[in-house]
């Protein structure tokens, strides 16, 4: 399982703390508000509390709002997130096993809330801007549910209001840092990009 924010000059200068306050959140709000649909490539990289890379990953991710998702993660290790408006489906292809929740409960504080879920985000998030960073306006998002996995998302997004990355802080300290390309802003998606049948081989875990 899911990668934040940025800025300006002269003239700008005595309005750009005004600027900077709200741009990130900004560009959240109209993401979630002028997108329905999403798809695009991503690459993963898994690092510990003391910045060791324990894991990358590549893979592509579809969504449409509300509570509808895929992630695709290709190499090295291939696996399946699919949420099709009630539950959430995780297939692993090694093991064979499907693993499903209820779509609420896993959704609603969590990383994918911010970008798939219904449009309420500061009803599950706290939100504040973190400033620039890397050519990017970073905010960050801390889940008001402290039971769930995640502490911290960071959103960055280009000064355009193209999102770019998110950055994911777990309960364990370890961070899961997520670039995107090739993201396409409302592109027409098959229905059956979020349907999930567990192979009948399959060993099913659900909750």
């Amino acid at each position: 399982m899911i990668s934040t924010a940025r800025h300006y000059l002269f003239l700008l200068l005595c309005l750009a703390p005004a600027i900077a306050q709200s741009a990130a959140i900004d560009s959240l709000k109209t993401f979630v508000q002028e997108t329905r649909t999403v798809r695009a490539t991503f690459s993963q990289t898994l690092i510990d509390r003391d910045m060791r890379i324990l894991q990358k990953t590549t893979g592509a991710m579809q969504f449409e709002r509300p509570g509808k998702f895929r992630w695709t993660y290709e190499k090295p290790y291939e696996q399946l997130i699919i949420g099709d408006g009630v539950r959430v489906w995780f297939y692993d292809y090694d093991l064979n096993q499907v693993t499903v929740r209820k779509l609420d409960p896993a959704i609603g504080s969590s990383p994918a809330a911010l970008l798939a879920g219904s449009g309420a985000i500061e009803s599950n998030f706290s939100l504040s801007e973190s400033g620039t960073q890397g050519g990017l306006e970073w905010l960050e998002a801390r889940p008001k549910n402290k039971e769930g996995a995640f502490d911290l998302v960071r959103v960055g997004f280009t000064p355009a209001g193209v999102l770019t990355s998110m950055e994911l802080r777990d309960n364990f300290g370890q961070t899961t840092m997520l670039i995107f390309s090739r993201l396409e802003k409302n592109p027409r998606l098959a229905p059956d990009l979020f349907k999930f049948t567990p192979p009948k081989s399959a060993d099913v875990i659900s909750d």
